[in-house]
């Protein structure tokens, strides 16, 4: 099994995640992360968040938020090159049965900059800043039917999925349209990432390693390979897919199975679900 396998790769997926790889390391050195302080990084953020989804400004983060969150004991990280910042992750104050934790509410990388590690470095970093902060737990949501953010999540970071929100912002009515352009609107489904800080899991994730799993998935839920083209393509089939998913993700929830795995394909990319060790 080569290095860095994760289930779903071919030889040519691997070259290419390779090449990805020496790319991340060439920017290494270029890229710096550190906390967000000034009125200009906080707007930096706002604006960077305006260009990467796309969003109304209803839906956007403010500079206040950014700055209550961090007078709450959040912060927020920023990549930058130079004094240009080209990526960052919001982290919030929460709690998690009982216990301080994280939420980390947005991160958004320059679509320059996708692709090439800093997203996996704004988290690792938020991983170790939380815990030298005395926390070691952070959650966060994400589109379940994005199959890049399904792969970051649980193959890369070691994140694991325990709940799944219907319709969690409410009904998008800027995700899809109708026909003749009329808005035709999309459930906000989310999926709720776990991230155990200091899990043996995650801990191995950190080292860069590659845990496999005890045992052979218990089930899967197939989730469209462009999701973005459906939506645009056939809203109505995007809908009944969501409904879908929705309703297979509950019932290997109901099941007491957990998410902690997903195999890329171009043409079938799954979630894996396990049942707890």
């Amino acid at each position: 099994m080569p290095a860095g396998w994760t289930p779903g790769q071919t030889p040519a997926r691997i070259e290419t995640q390779l090449v990805a790889r020496r790319d991340e390391a060439a920017l290494a050195d270029e890229v710096v992360i550190r906390e967000c302080t000034t009125m200009e990084e906080f707007d930096a953020c706002v604006r960077l968040q305006r260009e990467v989804f796309g969003l109304p400004d209803l839906e956007l983060s403010p500079r206040r938020h950014l700055i209550v969150a961090r007078t709450a004991g959040g912060f927020t990280l920023g990549a930058f090159v130079g004094v240009e910042l080209v990526g960052f992750a919001l982290q919030q104050i929460a709690l998690h049965d009982g216990r301080l934790s994280g939420y980390s509410h947005m991160a958004a990388v320059d679509e320059r900059y996708q692709s090439r590690g800093i997203g996996a470095r704004l988290k690792w970093a938020q991983r170790e800043r939380t815990l030298r902060e005395g926390r070691d737990f952070i959650k966060w949501t994400f589109d379940p039917m994005r199959a890049r953010n399904a792969h970051f999540n649980l193959n890369r970071l070691g994140a694991v999925i325990r709940t799944y929100a219907a319709n969690y912002y409410g009904t998008d009515y800027h995700a899809i349209a109708g026909l003749h352009g009329e808005a035709y609107g999309l459930a906000s489904d989310r999926l709720f990432a776990a991230w155990e800080l200091s899990s043996p899991r995650v801990e191995a994730f950190a080292r860069g390693e590659q845990p496999q799993p005890a045992s052979d998935p218990a089930a899967s839920v197939e989730i469209p390979p462009d999701w973005g083209a459906l939506m645009r393509d056939d809203a109505a089939r995007a809908r009944e897919e969501l409904a879908r998913v929705r309703t297979e993700f509950q019932q290997h929830f109901a099941a007491g199975l957990v998410c902690a795995g997903f195999e890329r394909s171009d043409t079938r990319p799954r979630y894996l679900f396990f049942r707890e060790p």
